[in-house]
């Protein structure tokens, strides 16, 4: 797998623009209305994103299992625009019951039933690229990862990829995918630094890297500049939002980091998306890797 250009990167065969949206402020606590949401996910096709990452858990209540999967689905389908090029990337293995905890169940037979769910609301055939969430302390990880190896074998997925994983389970991961593991999505930012061995790793095996909340999280991402002096520097210097820079930088570390920040404004993305076009010079990388 290689770049194409700072504007597309590619996840397994499939080519997508170098930054994705993250769906999932429209659908948990604080999230906007339908038709602003829908805005935004139209915002992020017309700046040209073609990859949008959401969850079965992605919900607010008890009852509302699948929220922004649906809303999703509604959006690509009401979009006057052509969208056989988006690749909608879902993930399995997380729950919120609906009190506003988050639980976990990484059972095959889970994972199997939350795969079919998933299929009926995103209206597809198949899933173009499913995620395990989370590990499940109660279940082997060769089991959960064996489930979605399953869901390959059968065409229920396109492609596969895990979540929150450390080095030693994506090299087990990849192993028991026999080697089609395409994608590991972790969370990355500037004050979350720590899953850079996982980053390295994927750039070494060639697999793309997601990093999630990449602006430091929905309540934080604004204060990002603020909370970060040399973000907030070089940002001004360069005329550009702190965000904006931070996506960048995250572009330059490697050919295969696909930042998915979050949104539920168009603005934003928009400013998100614009990432692609800034580039860094080798000691602007440098300086942010040491801030």
């Amino acid at each position: 797998m290689a770049a194409d250009t700072n504007k597309t990167r590619r996840i397994g065969d499939v080519a997508v623009s170098a930054i994705g949206l993250g769906a999932m402020p429209m659908s948990i606590e604080g999230r906007p209305d339908e038709d602003r949401s829908i805005a935004t996910i139209h915002a992020a096709l017309d700046a040209g994103i073609t990859l949008i990452d959401t969850a079965d858990a992605y919900h607010l209540t008890a009852t509302d299992d699948g929220h922004n999967e649906s809303l999703i689905a509604k959006a690509l389908a009401s979009y006057g625009g052509d969208t056989s090029d988006v690749l909608v990337a879902t993930k399995g293995g997380h729950l919120r019951p609906g009190d506003g905890s988050w639980t976990l169940d990484g059972s095959p037979k889970y994972i199997a039933a939350a795969a079919e769910a998933s299929l009926k609301r995103l209206g597809v055939e198949a899933i173009g690229l499913y995620q395990f969430h989370r590990p499940d302390p109660k279940t082997p990880y060769e089991d959960s990862v064996g489930a979605i190896r399953d869901l390959l074998d059968a065409g229920k997925i396109r492609m596969a990829g895990i979540s929150n994983a450390n080095p030693a389970q994506i090299k087990q991961a990849q192993e028991i995918l026999g080697g089609r593991l395409v994608s590991v999505q972790n969370q990355f930012s500037p004050a979350f630094r720590s899953s850079e061995p996982e980053l390295e790793l994927c750039d070494e095996l060639g697999i793309a890297f997601l990093p999630w909340s990449p602006l430091g999280g929905i309540t934080r991402a604004g204060d990002l500049g603020a909370k970060h002096p040399a973000f907030h520097t070089l940002a001004e210097e360069l005329g550009v939002s702190p965000q904006r820079l931070t996506l960048a930088w995250m572009l330059a570390k490697s050919p295969y980091v696909i930042p998915i920040p979050g949104s539920s404004r168009p603005e934003t993305i928009r400013d998100s998306y614009a990432a692609v076009d800034l580039e860094l010079t080798a000691d602007q990388v440098a300086l942010l890797d040491a801030a």
